[in-house]
């Protein structure tokens, strides 16, 4: 007797993007038994047991015959519990019981319980753009996924509360209202900059990078506000447009941290200094985005620098370059985004005690500082000593975030206009080319750099920080003050490091 056959669409996560799986299942006589084919991890072999007893549960017969599911393409491990739907589906279209016609371009994913409800899987924002990029219009996710699976247009996006409920809208008997985009519930309003009395100067270090997308390093003792500093930035960052929120919700996703919808606000990050590299950068045997993908289009807070791991903190060099990290695992290359302002804080010595009461030794403070290599720190656009002397009891507040954000806001209004058409979202992402442009007028701007003597990247990211201040003061063109403000910045970072020489 030949065997009868159905094919559902699916779809896997892979990276924080996703991948199309066709669930083939063959019915055919022969001893009872359930066979997955096609590379399926743990989660995806325990489906079997799953989906037997949601339908049992749900009042469909299990064929007492030889089941064969295979997962195509096959060269592709399929991991995770979002494939149980579309098994459970294709097994009904195999055995007859659903007509397979309700079925046409529609692609489902979702987990199983023993009952038959359907419970939540992680990436349902990436698996629904797949399911528009291969074209489908129609997508059936659990309920709880589909405010976020909605946020996708083009696609005709169905909350399904359980298996029953599925197979009734595919044979007509119940129309199910569409799923609406949904938001995330608002977080706490962030901290304002008004809390922190007096450091004037890294106040100005966090209003340029916020400005321009760079990134910070603030070194001072303990309890000068280096933490307060850095979790106020995303206060006076602008809102992010509507394609950064949908990548963020993407990742977030991904990784399953969304709330059920679209994540309207930047992300803060702030790991510990135990974290290892790939939770910082990513990997594991199925790879998942590390922290500084999870702070992408947000903030990346790296406390107490030089004591993070040498190899946590040279994996950082590519991603604060190039804007992303590529990840090998398994003869596979995945591409995780990392386009983030990096804020970190250090002590300036390992005691970290102020003024006459260090007792750290020359060689102490070398060992410490040599934790922070060259290639990292030419990397850092802005450095900035803290002022240890406790703020004046009484002080006039400080300016308050809002009228901070608002000249961040301009200034990102800006570079918009000005890098309208080019790749580069703000002045951090410019292309050399970009940036030698700005400069190759002006004779008097080329000597002050070439005075500073930096390194060919330190003149690029000068420039860059250079334009983020005229941008903030609304100028168009680059001044020399513009650029020897950038170059003090940067210069306080060499002399730095110039004390671990």
């Amino acid at each position: 007797m030949p065997g009868v056959l159905a094919s559902i669409p699916t779809y896997t996560l892979d990276g924080v993007d996703s991948r199309e799986v066709t669930v083939e299942v063959d019915v055919r006589r022969g001893l009872p038994a359930f066979a997955i084919v096609g590379l399926p991890g743990p989660a995806v072999k325990e489906a079997r047991d799953r989906v037997r007893s949601a339908l049992v549960n749900s009042g469909f017969d299990f064929p007492m015959s030889r089941l064969t599911a295979n997962l195509a393409p096959a060269s592709v491990r399929k991991v995770g519990p979002s494939f149980d739907l579309a098994l459970a589906v294709a097994v009904l279209a195999a055995s007859g019981q659903l007509d397979s016609g309700g079925l046409e371009d529609l692609a489902v994913c979702g987990e199983l319980s023993l009952g038959g409800e359907l419970r939540p899987v992680r990436g349902a924002l990436a698996m629904a753009t797949g399911a528009r990029r291969a074209g489908m219009k129609r997508l059936a996710v659990p309920e709880e996924c589909a405010g976020e699976a909605a946020l996708v247009e083009g696609l005709d996006v169905v909350g399904v509360p359980t298996l029953a409920r599925f197979v009734a809208m595919a044979r007509g008997e119940w129309t199910p209202e569409p799923a609406l985009p949904a938001c995330a519930a608002p977080q706490a309003q962030p901290p304002d900059l008004c809390d922190v009395r007096g450091q004037r100067d890294a106040r100005r270090a966090l209003e340029i990078a916020a400005a321009g997308g760079h990134n910070v390093l603030m070194v001072g003792p303990p309890g000068v506000g280096k933490t307060m500093l850095a979790r106020r930035l995303p206060g006076i960052l602008p809102a992010p447009s509507l394609e950064e929120a949908l990548e963020v919700t993407q990742i977030h996703g991904a990784a399953g941290l969304t709330r059920g919808g679209l994540v309207a606000e930047r992300p803060f990050r702030a790991p510990h200094h135990t974290i290892s590299a790939p939770g910082l950068i990513g990997g594991g045997s199925v790879p998942r985005p590390g922290e500084i993908t999870l702070a992408h289009r947000g903030v990346l807070f790296l406390d107490e620098l030089p004591e993070f791991s040498r190899p946590a903190l040279e994996a950082l060099r590519q991603p604060l370059e190039a804007g992303s990290i590529e990840v090998m695992r398994s003869q596979r290359t995945l591409v995780f985004p990392a386009a983030f302002n990096l804020i970190a804080a250090c002590n300036p010595c390992p005691c970290a005690k102020p003024g006459g009461a260090c007792t750290c030794s020359d060689l102490d403070r070398a060992r410490y500082h040599r934790r922070l290599s060259g290639p990292l720190m030419d990397r850092i656009d802005l450095t900035c000593q803290l002022d240890p002397r406790p703020p004046v009891v009484g002080a006039e507040p400080s300016e308050a975030s809002e009228g901070v954000r608002a000249r961040v806001e301009a200034a990102r209004l800006a570079q918009r206009e000005r890098l309208a058409g080019s790749p580069a979202a703000c002045n951090a992402e410019l292309v050399e080319a970009e940036v030698a442009a700005m400069v190759r007028g002006s004779a008097g701007l080329r000597r002050i750099l070439h005075r500073s003597g930096m390194s060919a990247r330190g003149h690029d990211r000068v420039v860059r920080v250079a334009q983020t201040i005229a941008d903030l003061d609304g100028r168009e063109a680059l001044g020399a003050a513009d650029v020897e403000e950038a170059v003090a910045y940067r210069a306080a970072g060499s002399e730095a490091m110039a004390v671990a020489a």
